[in-house]
């Protein structure tokens, strides 16, 4: 078996580059065959209409840097976005109409455009992958990095979205470069690792406002770190006077390059979001910021403030896409969860979808990491004990600071996340989840690689070691038989991808993804003169369709004979929604025991109707 893990880990430069090129080939092949999904309409046209005209009047909700990135290969070949109509001219934020213009009113190729733009999300992806690699490698070794990079490169959740322009990849990315130089910071505040602690928490925030959570965190841990830590020049003999007078001159050392750190951040704000605003009209961003913030509000006397000058607009421009996001947090958004609907977040909803939607691989990795940890605490907490006593006078002992700080604010930091996730109000799928992916692989290598050494038999350590590779293996195998359904991914306890949406909806399952498969079926099936369709998703049915389209939708009767396409989310939020009288909904299906003549890929359901119903 040594022989085995020291011929992988001579080897693991090939290892990386065939999971690559695995990872690469799906996510080109999805980033093409997959259609717009829902949010996608509007980020588009928004990072385009930045590098173009410098106006963030579109989707201001959502801070610019993913989408600018998204939008440069955009850049190439100039697809038509006409901003003397309406939804540029006269409404607040009309993204929607905005991405119907640019993708099907304008004689663009919307295919050609959704595939370009999602080619920056893969590199990004990739990036964070590769990244997970060496903060592993650098906490505990080769072993640990390469097990990290492949937890996280056959991570189906990941393939799922790393190639659709949104915001989670993006910010699951900034997030973790983030916390990598934050821990430098802590372990070494010299000027150098204060700007790129503060270069990467300001492009954390200009990824996506969630990155808000890291500041309370990096708060407690400027405080905490220099009072319960020794300060470099502090003996163990030193009376206890002088122990708290070198601790205090510490922590103000680390408040005051702590607040270097934050105005730094401030600044990179500033910096990514000039460009995209530099033309802005603050007439139409003042108008925004009364739609959108309550009048006489001290977020709207705040904001509207910062607009009145074009050197502060930039940060009024981020001051109200986060008072925006704030707002929706509050107001919660309607979902279809366990034969529910309800607008109401439920507490169970992102620990649940987490166990249905991670691979039994992943999530055996996790509690095996659970379980180590736990019976192995003594040592552990003996282990913190001894750290909180030594002061670094060596690169040794400064590379285990690094090690402790480094998993510390990993824990902490997915600890607090999934709190807010828990305790929050927007149910919107894993995908929110995707921030606490790449800290809990980390931890999940460094536990898995570390315990090795805790074990006294080599016969344990082989039983161990052999375990692993072979739960490697099968999460490998879970991964690659469920292609291409990665945005729709469930494990085998609940039926895989194609049964998933009984248990939940929306960008868990699905987000429009199919389209461009009914395209396909339709292709093959000629009888099919003409399909009703209901469609949940960013595409055009009228574009894939022309005549043969007949739009449709839950409560249109009567319901006439021929063939149904109806999306899985608009299909199980009608049949679940209490409100929803029966002659408004889809339990016709329902009560004429129909069945699915097909699942084209695993969001619509074809339905045969063969008389009228009422």
């Amino acid at each position: 078996m040594k022989k085995v893990t020291n011929k992988i880990t001579k080897n693991y430069s090939w290892l990386i580059i065939g999971v690559l090129l695995f990872f690469v080939a799906v996510s080109i092949l999805n980033a093409r065959n997959d259609a717009l999904t829902f949010d996608e309409v509007a980020h588009i046209p928004a990072g385009y209409s930045y590098l173009l005209f410098h106006d963030m009047r579109l989707n201001p909700e959502h801070p610019p840097l993913i989408k600018d990135l998204a939008a440069l290969p955009l850049l190439f070949f100039r697809p038509q976005l006409d901003i003397e109509k309406d939804f540029w001219q006269k409404e607040v934020n009309g993204q929607w109409e905005a991405g119907h213009n640019l993708l099907w009113q304008e004689g663009n190729n919307p295919n050609q455009i959704a595939f370009w733009s999602r080619l920056p999300i893969i590199l990004i992806s990739l990036l964070l992958g590769l990244f997970i690699f060496k903060w592993s490698k650098e906490l505990a070794g080769l072993t640990a990095g390469l097990l990290a990079a492949l937890i996280f490169f056959l991570d189906p959740n990941i393939l799922g979205h790393n190639h659709l322009v949104t915001t989670d990849v993006g910010i699951a990315a900034f997030l973790t470069f983030s916390l990598y130089y934050f821990a430098k910071f802590i372990v070494k505040p010299s000027w150098r690792n204060t700007i790129l602690a503060g270069l990467f928490l300001g492009l954390a925030h200009t990824a996506k406002f969630s990155s808000v959570a890291l500041l309370p965190l990096y708060t407690l841990v400027v405080f905490a770190y220099p009072l319960l830590k020794p300060a470099p020049q502090e003996d163990r003999k030193d009376p206890p006077k002088k122990k708290a007078v070198l601790r205090c001159h510490s922590l103000l050392k680390y408040l005051f390059k702590g607040g270097l750190v934050f105005v730094f951040s401030v600044m990179v704000i500033w910096l990514v979001y000039w460009p995209n605003v530099r033309r802005a009209d603050n007439t139409f961003l003042q108008k925004t910021i009364n739609y959108y913030l309550p009048a006489k509000s001290v977020k709207h006397q705040i904001v509207s403030h910062l607009n009145q000058s074009q050197f502060t607009r930039p940060l009024a421009e981020y001051g109200l896409g986060l008072s925006m996001v704030l707002q929706r947090v509050s107001g919660g958004n309607t979902v279809y969860y366990l034969g529910q609907v309800s607008n109401q977040a439920f507490p169970s909803y992102f620990p649940v979808v987490f166990l249905l939607k991670e691979t039994v691989g992943f999530l055996s990795l996790l509690l095996l990491s659970i379980v180590l940890v736990l019976y192995f605490s003594p040592k552990i907490i003996s282990q913190i004990f001894s750290w909180l006593k030594i002061s670094v006078r060596s690169e040794g002992e400064e590379h285990l600071d690094f090690i402790v700080v480094s998993l510390s604010l990993l824990l902490a930091y997915t600890t607090l996340y999934f709190y807010l996730s828990i305790t929050g109000n927007l149910n919107l799928g894993v995908r929110h989840l995707l921030p606490i992916f790449p800290p809990l692989i980390i931890l999940i290598s460094f536990i898995l690689t570390k315990a090795v050494n805790l074990f006294q038999s080599s016969r344990h350590k082989l039983i161990y070691k052999t375990g692993i590779i072979l739960v490697l293996l099968f999460l490998a195998i879970e991964t690659i038989s469920a292609y291409p359904y990665y945005l729709s991914f469930f494990n085998r306890t609940v039926g895989g991808p194609k049964n998933g949406y009984h248990y939940v909806t929306d960008s868990n399952a699905d987000w429009g993804q199919d389209l461009k498969r009914l395209e396909k079926y339709l292709d093959h099936h000629p009888e099919i003169k003409q399909i009703h369709i209901d469609y949940f998703g960013g595409d055009n049915p009228r574009y894939r369709f022309g005549s043969k389209f007949i739009p449709w939708w839950d409560s249109r009767r009567p319901i006439e004979p021929g063939y149904y396409a109806i999306s899985a989310n608009f299909l199980m939020n009608s049949i679940y929604d209490k409100n929803k009288p029966d002659n408004q909904s889809y339990r016709w299906i329902i009560k004429n025991h129909l069945k699915p003549i097909t699942q084209i890929g695993t969001s619509i359901l074809i339905y045969k109707v063969g008389k009228e119903i009422n």
